[in-house]
């Protein structure tokens, strides 16, 4: 089947190109803003086929050691070119068809060519698919290397031993992540993974980083997303940071004694930075800051904040944005913002807990002098945007993670709940669920790995970052929708974890860059030349 897949992939590629010049042509007559639907439905079918590719370089990897992974790789592809030539869902009522950029043609032909493939009745492989699911067999996860595939088995135990057991209870509770967990965190290396080692973290790579967040995520989404706030303060200290910066905060962050946040986001603002309106200003031997952010996470346990804000009004847009290095006394339940000048409350949400959400308010702030990131004022954006693709990529493997936990509540449900005298597994429908959301796990998967590998190669990847957010995303809400399907009313109950997967997973679709600002990305970036 190898074979007939490369040339389905080739005929995907082909046309992803057509795609590609239609776009082009479209965008050298009017703005992008005004082919949205174009622009962002030639993005998803770029994302589709770079999913392909990947899918079929994991598969080639096995060399068939695992006959399970060609069942996956074969339905990949059905449905995959099925989306493409028929319609790709851009969200639940916005479908992409080829005739929206006026590639019907080159739709028919790419049909044409995997006739075979999408003319086969595939009931039979699914089938198959969920039956290797029930008997406990997976697909394909090893990485050819023992010291990634260690990681990921100490993590997994990690996550069995301390965060699968207590989550759904620590989502109920809204409460944060304990101490005690955070601690064995620090301790395993979580958050100094790309922290370099001469500032005592592990100096390892994206895809290393990737492993970690997964396995972290298929606990608990707050677990994995705990360490994207040390991955981006990390990122753009040791990017951008003095040596002195680098000195003091990269140590503390890597050996988890200083958690930090994010604030960027303002409200009224959203993706729109550089309207930001959160004002620093030198007075004598300090900065004082003013203005308001507002969903910030983990506000008010975090050290310090890395924080955007207007330190030349006069410069217009982007360029009067800096960043500061802001420290702050942790809070409590009792005291949550301690820090003179600094206020805030808590926004309270679907999912996406044990750390909260907050809305924060600055009122003379005083901020030390040497807080301005790399000692130089109008950066702060161009800093920002280099962590974007890290970011990004740690996004993606959350989804995994979320996509992968959703699958497994889902085969527990469906092997151990009984209808009309046998297990609900053996209906065709429950079984063909749990096999496209294998498939599409492990598509979203492949496609995040590609995207790290791409970064850990030192190229420019935003593109491969926002591809592997864009499904990923779009995965684990899927799956997450399947299995409470299973689930039937149990679903619905707060008593049942699949309940807390499918409120995690629908914040996916929007933080760290909607689906919508991932589309336009790849697609500006594609038609500009950064393929």
């Amino acid at each position: 089947m190898r074979t007939d897949l490369k040339s389905a992939l080739a005929a995907a590629q082909t046309y992803r190109g057509a795609a590609q010049a239609a776009l082009a042509e479209r965008l050298a007559a009017r703005p992008i803003d005004r082919e949205q639907r174009a622009a962002h439905g030639f993005a998803w079918v770029a994302t589709m086929v770079a999913a392909l590719e990947a899918v079929l370089d994991w598969l080639d990897a096995g060399q068939g050691a695992n006959p399970l992974d060609a069942k996956i790789a074969t339905l990949a592809f059905a449905e995959g070119i099925g989306q493409l030539v028929g319609g790709l869902p851009m969200g639940q009522n916005e479908i992409f068809r080829p005739a929206d950029l006026g590639i019907s043609g080159a739709a028919r032909t790419l049909a044409d060519t995997c006739a075979d493939l999408l003319d086969a009745d595939h009931a039979e492989t699914r089938a198959g698919v969920a039956a290797a699911l029930a008997d406990g067999q997976w697909p394909s996860e090893t990485l050819y290397d023992a010291d990634l595939d260690a990681i990921r088995a100490q993590y997994r135990r990690f996550t069995d031993a301390a965060i699968l057991p207590h989550a759904h209870g620590w989502h109920l509770a809204n409460a944060l992540i304990p101490d005690a967990t955070v601690a064995a965190m620090a301790e395993l290396g979580t958050f100094g993974v790309c922290i370099p080692e001469e500032y005592g973290g592990l100096g390892l790579g994206k895809l290393v980083m990737c492993i970690v967040t997964e396995e972290l995520s298929r606990g608990w989404i707050g677990a994995g997303s705990l360490g994207t706030r040390s991955e981006i303060a990390g990122e753009l200290i040791a990017m951008g940071g003095t040596d002195a910066q680098k000195a003091e905060w990269l140590p503390k962050i890597a050996n988890g004694e200083v958690l930090p946040t994010a604030v960027f986001t303002e409200p009224d603002v959203g993706s729109d930075l550089g309207s930001l309106q959160t004002r620093a200003r030198r007075n004598g031997d300090h900065w004082e800051i003013d203005g308001a952010k507002t969903w910030i996470t983990h506000a008010s346990r975090s050290d310090l904040m890395t924080l955007l804000a207007r330190t030349l009004p006069d410069a217009k847009g982007y360029a009067g944005l800096s960043m500061l290095l802001v420290p702050k006394p942790r809070g409590t339940d009792a005291t949550p913002f301690p820090a003179a000048g600094m206020s805030g409350s808590e926004i309270a949400v679907l999912g996406y807990r044990g750390m909260r959400e907050y809305a924060l308010q600055f009122d003379a702030m005083t901020v030390p002098a040497d807080a301005l990131l790399g000692g130089e004022e109008g950066q702060g954006f161009k800093q920002l945007m280099r962590t974007f693709e890290g970011a990004r990529i740690q996004t993606a493997a959350r989804a995994v993670g979320v996509a992968r936990r959703a699958l497994e509540l889902g085969l527990d449900y469906a092997l151990n709940r009984r209808q009309f005298g046998r297990a609900i597994v053996r209906f065709p429908r429950v079984a063909d669920k749990l096999s496209m959301s294998l498939v599409d796990f492990v598509t979203a998967r492949e496609l995040s790995y590609a995207a790290a590998r791409a970064k850990d190669g030192g190229k420019r990847c935003d593109i491969e970052a926002g591809m592997a957010k864009l499904l990923g995303a779009r995965a684990a809400w899927s799956n997450a929708d399947a299995a409470l399907q299973i689930h039937g009313g149990n679903g619905y109950a707060l008593e049942y974890e699949i309940s807390r997967i499918l409120c995690d997973a629908r914040i996916l679709n929007i933080f760290e860059g909607a689906a919508e600002i991932q589309a336009q990305v790849i697609a500006r970036g594609m038609v500009a030349g950064r393929n």
